[in-house]
């Protein structure tokens, strides 16, 4: 199947090509002046087909992340990089990228890149896209289907060490001031309920919880990734308790609105502050709040996926068979590790 979609590409333009001199055949028999006219349109339709089509679902443009990541697809899919390229935004809502999926189907591209709203619910439309013989990569945020035959490839982040990492640059930061044993309160910002990256984010924040005694989750409050989302949930909480040390933001715009709320509530933050921030995601915005000392940590979640969906798609026309999971290696930073320079240098 992976092979296939080069040689039915051939197929065409074996056809255009064929149509092309059939018809250069028949002026000449027939003696008309329409000849010229002929010569221009295979010649558009060859180079037209040897454009690889590329059509790219997207969560949505509720961060500074997902931005990043559309604009990494869209600098790759070039023409001038021999893409065609189809773009279209979801808005967060899993039954538009259903629809974008079919059109795309329907339209005959020749890959699929999906950057899934929510884990399930793909199995029907991925077995449309099989069926089509169209190879589906799947980017950033997974997809839970049947059978693993109904995507090509995933490339992303591994968000639950990604959680992990959280926890164990906490647990470290509080041995370093002396509060190991003390009771610690966290509140919990979470993502997109059932995304890749809330699930996995969750599941690191609440194994680290559940191997310290002393650590409580006062609160998990939906933050949707979004700043203002989170400056909503943040503030509440705030109304009820103020008895919180640390904020576990699975964003930088959560991280965002945290800090508004606290700001609102007369609570210091960060280095210099009381309550401990802890973000993820890593964008530009994100680390130059953690050189400023205004997120204690940020683990990186790199999106600059263009290149590396490129490199599968080039490995399918060349007939390879991709690695089927590919994990993006990613560290974190602290105020203490964090300069201009390598901000600016990321790119995102």
């Amino acid at each position: 199947m992976l092979v296939s979609r080069g040689n039915s590409r051939r197929i065409r333009i074996r056809k255009a090509l064929a149509g092309f001199f059939m018809l250069l055949l028949t002026a000449a028999v027939c003696g008309c002046g329409k000849q010229e006219h002929v010569e221009t349109e295979p010649e558009e339709a060859a180079q037209a087909e040897k454009l690889i089509s590329v059509a790219f679902s997207e969560v949505g443009a509720e961060s500074d992340w997902r931005v990043a990541n559309s604009e990494s697809m869209r600098t790759t899919f070039t023409e001038e990089n021999g893409y065609e390229f189809y773009f279209e935004d979801a808005k967060g809502k899993q039954d538009n990228q259903i629809t974008a999926l079919r059109n795309y189907i329907v339209q005959g591209v020749d890959y699929i890149v999906l950057d899934p709203v929510v884990e399930t619910g793909w199995d029907e439309v991925l077995q449309e896209a099989k069926d089509a013989g169209i190879p589906v990569i799947v980017v950033d945020r997974m997809v839970d289907v049947d059978a693993d035959e109904l995507y090509t490839a995933w490339v992303g982040s591994d968000f639950e060490k990604e959680g992990e990492t959280a926890v164990e640059w906490l647990d470290s930061f509080l041995k370093e001031q002396g509060r190991e044993d003390e009771r610690i309160s966290i509140l919990h910002v979470m993502g997109t309920q059932g995304a890749s990256a809330q699930l996995g984010r969750t599941e690191g924040l609440e194994k680290g919880v559940e191997a310290h005694d002393n650590w409580e989750l006062v609160g998990q409050v939906q933050g949707e990734f979004t700043q203002a989302k989170a400056y909503e949930v943040v503030a509440e909480v705030l109304l009820e308790t103020q008895d919180i040390d640390v904020i576990y933001c699975e964003n930088d715009d959560s991280a965002f609105g945290a800090i508004q709320a606290l700001e609102e509530a007369g609570l210091t933050y960060g280095t210099d502050g009381d309550v401990i921030i802890i973000s993820l995601d890593a964008t530009e915005a994100g680390l130059t709040a953690c050189m400023e000392g205004k997120i204690n940590m940020n683990v990186e979640c790199n999106p600059m996926h263009g290149p590396r969906v490129e490199k599968i798609i080039q490995q399918i026309e060349a007939g390879e068979i991709p690695e089927k999971n590919y994990y993006v290696e990613e560290t974190y930073f602290t105020a203490e590790t964090l300069t201009e320079e390598l901000i600016a240098s990321r790119g995102y």
